[in-house]
């Protein structure tokens, strides 16, 4: 059972509304109820360590709170389940979770990357990749690639281009990325170029298969079953 501890998305308020779903869920056989789903998803991207500490200590909280509620009411409440790559390090000490569900990490897009890391906080490395070439160099001042909205989402910002920092993602349309280049940097037509993604989820989506490079190398080649589907 979804309970809002925060992302003010889905589920049911904590507490009292919370026990009279489970309740409710119990008497209808063959429903089990087996625990709560208490994602924190805005907490996820918020930019300073504090405040995401500060999130999950509320979402715990409320978690807690409601779990309490229901094994008092004598139904057994297993699986509390929710967290992500921002924050999982916290649910996973709060003492009230058993479940994490964190997934953006094996990628780490560019939004998350942009969180500031505080003590003790895990950190990843960039692991998914758009490859992308210099179709124009009209300007010195500007580049056109061959990437835009239909080779990597921008719902979370613009991708970054991979360790090139004179080099900036400024705009996108269906087939080209508009590059900012800064002076004297050495780029010219046809260059291969990396991007990472703003947003890890939607871009995979975008693809049939992901090619798994190692030092240079293809090494693998992996279906995404699940590309566009709508079930």
């Amino acid at each position: 059972m979804e309970v809002n501890v925060g992302a003010n998305r889905c589920g049911v308020a904590p507490g009292e509304k919370s026990v009279a779903l489970a309740l409710l869920v119990d008497q209808h056989k063959p429903l089990r109820f087996a625990g709560l789903q208490c994602y924190q998803g805005a907490a996820q991207h918020m930019r300073e360590p504090a405040q995401r500490q500060a999130a999950i200590a509320q979402a715990s909280a409320w978690a807690r709170q409601t779990r309490d509620a229901i094994v008092a009411k004598g139904l057994a409440c297993d699986r509390i389940t929710g967290a992500g790559t921002g924050t999982f390090w916290h649910e996973r000490d709060s003492g009230v979770f058993n479940e994490i569900q964190a997934g953006s990490y094996i990628f780490l897009d560019r939004d998350y990357s942009d969180n500031l890391s505080g003590p003790g906080d895990c950190l990843f490395e960039h692991a998914l990749f758009v490859q992308t070439t210099v179709m124009s160099r009209s300007n010195a001042d500007k580049a056109i690639v061959d990437a835009g909205l239909k080779a990597s989402s921008v719902d979370s910002g613009m991708p970054v281009v991979w360790n090139r920092p004179e080099l900036k993602f400024m705009k996108a349309s269906d087939e080209h990325g508009v590059l900012a280049v800064a002076e004297n940097a050495q780029l010219d037509l046809g260059d291969v170029l990396w991007l990472v993604p703003g947003h890890c989820d939607p871009t995979v989506n975008l693809y049939d298969e992901l090619i798994g490079v190692r030092a240079g190398r293809v090494e693998s080649i992996w279906p995404i079953s699940a590309r566009g589907a709508l079930l």
